[in-house]
């Protein structure tokens, strides 16, 4: 098999980073998307200093423009073809439902949902030219069960995974295989700032949830990948 072509949404950080970094590791070529530059570029830096070759591509979910130009930039990047691409920028904001307002409300659509949309649409072309195409959706235990104080993030959660099943139905006969991840409480910077008393070194660590996508990813034909607990 040829060299592995991987897009990682969200890859500046927490989750995203350790899968950018899991997939650089096992030999790919990564490109590493998501808003913050300075974060992207030193996740690139780390995967050149271990040898590997990474792209560092500027990305808003949010904004379909920004979505079209970071594909490309990959596809240039990989050779117009994706062997993997990892949804996982998203939102995480608990408040109160009645302290909900509605822009945070659509930050977590359009984030969560909306942003998982505009990537796939706009590199599936490019994953069905892919090797053993694969598309992950980086979702939550929050996609099964309902949170206090997290009525928008798990509204979001559980219209994720309804996107991941579906496609996964429509996809299947073109070849790509298509997985939901439900990871629990990650120690992320996600929970900076989070009211509560959180035990962070209780929680899983991303590595983890990038161990889960490597073993899926490599997982036979045939195996069934579509929907991925954290141990």
């Amino acid at each position: 098999m040829s060299q592995l072509r991987v897009l990682v949404t969200g890859g500046g950080r927490g989750i995203g980073r350790a899968i950018a970094l899991c997939f650089a590791r096992e030999g790919a070529k990564v490109v590493v998307a998501a808003r913050t530059s300075t974060e992207i570029d030193a996740v690139v830096a780390e995967i050149a200093a271990a040898g590997g070759q990474g792209l560092a591509a500027q990305m808003n979910v949010r904004d379909r423009g920004s979505v079209e130009a970071a594909v490309w930039r990959a596809t240039q990047f990989t050779g117009d073809a994706l062997d993997v691409v990892v949804n996982n920028a998203g939102v995480f904001e608990p408040r109160p439902f009645r302290e909900l307002d509605q822009e945070t409300w659509e930050r977590h659509l359009e984030v969560n949902l909306r942003g998982a949309w505009y990537v796939t649409d706009e590199v599936l072309d490019a994953l069905e030219d892919g090797e053993r195409p694969h598309l992950f959706n980086i979702a939550s235990t929050a996609a099964r069960q309902g949170f206090a104080h997290n009525v928008a993030y798990c509204a979001s959660k559980y219209a994720l995974r309804g996107f991941g099943d579906a496609l996964r139905e429509e996809l299947r006969e073109r070849g790509v295989r298509v997985s939901t991840v439900y990871p629990g409480a990650t120690d992320t910077g996600i929970w900076d700032g989070v009211p509560g008393d959180w035990d962070r070194a209780a929680m899983k660590r991303p590595e983890d949830v990038a161990a889960v996508v490597w073993e899926a990813y490599r997982a036979p034909d045939g195996e069934d990948v579509a929907d991925l607990d954290v141990p």
